[in-house]
């Protein structure tokens, strides 16, 4: 009997080992906390039911709110900014921390950091470098193992594609012999709206009801589930959002696709992993694979740009944005979106199956909180693996996540470290049952989550001690762990000015059924800077400097970027070249538009998505513009995150390499 009591703790350390699991980890773009069957929704998504329902859900799981920061926790185990941001260069990785125990890693997906997935432990690699692309055209950022791959003109989707590869690193994984860690990253369904054609076609008219009538049917699901262990009370339609009879029919009409085409690019992810679970099965690894699901963010709310509005969205050229009333809805029960540190950005539905290793109930809820930063620790304890102290060329800081093994070996997770929320100016902090979160740097908001789940009740007039004892901890761990700058954790304000975001929907109807924030009297433009006679205009979240030859951009988090509208002619129809070098310390995706003709606007037209190295060093970039047309304007947004870009040797160059334009 002592033995037994001696060994329990150990997680039965004393019996004999099983063998080490094969880890799969995937991690969906976007998508809301309601959007799964297994969470409250009405989409269909049975293989992501089958593996909760045989497996475990957690409830109260957290992501960073933001797509690179929640890749950068996910796989280096500590804060974003802690681990060095999307340089990862004070963190070590999972499969860097797997590959010496033995295994086999690959990914299939979308990158979002700097370098190379094979430059960070990943051993075999399919996806883009970018942090969105078109689902049937991809981008110039594709990798295959290192190498430029190049996107086919026809059959090609990006969900389709990732298993496909996925599949084949698994066949060399088998033939190795060895234990495998695989990661996919789909980029669904993080806009352009682009479902397959039979995929959309599933769900049309199941939307015309509206969103008011869908998030009542989501919560009413959840509580038919047991999701939260009780009933948890639904947080009200918020001001921005409109309720859906009035509405005007066009926007009616709209969001309906809008929302039927989301459906269908969910309801593609989990017929893709049904591909993946079966092959699973036939190869006889599934009980004793290791598989968690998750997403990096809440639903999207920014409603930037849509382009053929009345065309199917799974037509070429067609690029449909996201809505922030169908955000509400797939964030249920909780408020605020993607970005913010309130529930609805940073709760994500998170599925843990293994049959050979977890020792709870099929289908049981788990309420303890955890965060993304919880995986690697966790897979390292499963894998037998050892994280190390040093790496070369890095300075790895300590893990900020706690292994979840006690919970898959059917315990209670009792204590953890405060879970530390940052993204931009939004902020957090979780510490035990008590929350505070900022809008955009407005006053702090206390929450208490055991009571109130959907933080509809802010308690900080009435707790005012425990707000001060947890803002002085996240300004510690601000400055202690995350080393941020004094800029970067400087107080909030004093005084509320509103919770409202200027890319947020815009349902007035006095641009017919158009909701873009970038369109009409919101779409704000600031003066345009001439050198030479080019005009340079920087966008909103941006403010620039000319110097020494250089277009120093001060960027904040969002869509900043500079806009060249009316520079002088150019002389040669394409294809082009754009050729610069960058310094960045900013963050995120990049992007470009380009246009040729005076009647379509920035940021309509060409999109090409590129890769940015954010680390403070000078780069070349070549961005190829293919088109056989004369260009007219063209927009180029070097990150989506705050920090300080440098572009020099800007020059739009012919087929030939002849320069045709020059900036600055």
């Amino acid at each position: 009997m002592k033995l037994l009591v001696l060994c329990l703790p150990l997680f039965m350390s004393c019996l004999p080992a099983a063998p080490r699991p094969n880890i799969l980890v995937v991690l969906t773009d976007d998508l809301g906390y309601s959007d799964l069957g297994c969470y409250g929704s009405e989409i269909e998504t049975p293989t992501l039911d089958r593996l909760a329902g045989n497996g475990l859900r957690f409830t109260q799981f957290s992501n960073t709110a933001k797509c690179h920061s929640s890749r950068v926790s996910l796989l280096g185990g500590r804060w974003c900014k802690q681990a060095g941001d999307a340089s990862l260069n004070r963190a070590v990785t999972i499969p860097e921390v797997l590959v010496p125990a033995g295994y086999f890693t690959a990914m299939a997906g979308k990158w979002h950091l700097s370098k190379e997935p094979t430059d960070f432990g990943f051993q075999r690699y399919f996806g883009h470098l970018s942090g969105a692309c078109d689902y049937y055209k991809g981008d110039q950022t594709f990798r295959l193992n290192g190498k430029p791959w190049t996107v086919p003109k026809e059959g090609f989707y990006t969900t389709v594609a990732n298993v496909d590869h996925a599949l084949a690193f698994l066949g060399e994984a088998r033939a190795e012999q060895k234990p495998w860690f695989l990661y996919i990253a789909f980029n669904a369904p993080h806009a352009p709206l682009q479902p397959l054609d039979e995929d959309y076609k599933k769900y049309e008219g199941r939307y015309d009801a509206g969103w008011d009538v869908i998030r009542t049917a989501r919560t009413a699901k959840q509580k038919e589930l047991g999701l939260f262990g009780k009933d948890a009370e639904s947080s009200p339609r918020p001001d921005h959002v409109p309720a859906w009879e009035t509405l005007t029919p066009a926007i009616q009409s709209w969001e309906s696709r809008r929302m039927t085409a989301l459906a269908g690019m969910i309801d593609r992810v989990d017929q893709e992993l049904g591909r993946l679970v079966a092959n699973l099965e036939k190869a006889g690894e599934l009980d004793n694979t290791l598989i968690l699901f998750f997403s990096d963010n809440g639903a999207c709310p920014y409603d930037r740009n849509s382009s053929h509005m009345a065309r199917p969205p799974y037509e070429p050229g067609v690029r449909w944005s996201d809505s922030t009333g169908w955000a509400w809805v797939r964030n249920s029960p909780f408020r605020y979106y993607k970005q913010n540190q309130f529930e609805g950005g940073i709760a994500t539905p998170a599925i843990a199956h293994w049959p050979a290793g977890i020792k709870r109930v099929p289908g049981s809820t788990v309420h303890s909180p955890a965060h993304l930063v919880d995986v690697l620790p966790t897979l390292a304890e499963l894998a037998g693996a050892t994280v190390p102290d040093t790496f070369p060329g890095r300075e790895p800081t300590p893990l900020a996540g706690v292994s979840l093994a006690p919970v898959f070996a059917g315990q209670e997770m009792h204590q953890r470290p405060p879970i530390h929320l940052l993204f931009g100016q939004d902020r957090g902090l979780r510490d035990g049952d008590w929350k505070i979160a900022s809008f955009r740097s407005q006053p702090w908001q206390l929450y208490n989550m055991a009571k109130d789940r959907a933080e509809v009740h802010n308690v900080a007039a009435e707790h005012p001690e425990i707000v001060e004892r947890m803002v002085a901890r996240w300004h510690e761990m601000a400055e202690k762990d995350l080393m941020l700058s004094e800029r970067e954790r400087k107080p909030v304000a004093d005084a509320a000015t509103g919770h409202r975001h200027p890319e947020w929907s815009d349902y007035s109807g006095r641009n017919g059924a158009v909701t873009s924030s970038r369109t009409g009297s919101k779409a704000r433009k600031a003066p345009a800077k001439k050198t030479g006679g080019k005009a340079i205009r920087a966008r909103r979240e941006t403010s620039l400097k000319i110097q020494d030859g250089e277009l120093i951009m001060t960027c904040e988090d969002g869509d900043p970027g500079l806009a060249f509208e009316r520079f002088g002619p150019v002389t040669e129809a394409g294809p082009y070249t754009l050729a610069f070098q960058v310094k960045s310390e900013a963050g995120g995706g990049a992007e470009l538009y380009f246009t040729t003709d005076a009647k379509t606007t920035l940021p309509n037209g060409e999109r090409v998505d590129f890769a940015v190295t954010h680390d403070g060093a000078w780069h070349e970039v070549a961005i190829p513009l293919k088109t056989e047309k004369t260009l007219h304007a063209l927009r180029l947004d070097p990150c989506d995150k705050g920090g300080v870009v440098r572009i020099k040797g800007l020059e739009l160059r012919s087929q030939g390499a002849k320069v045709l334009q020059a900036w600055p």
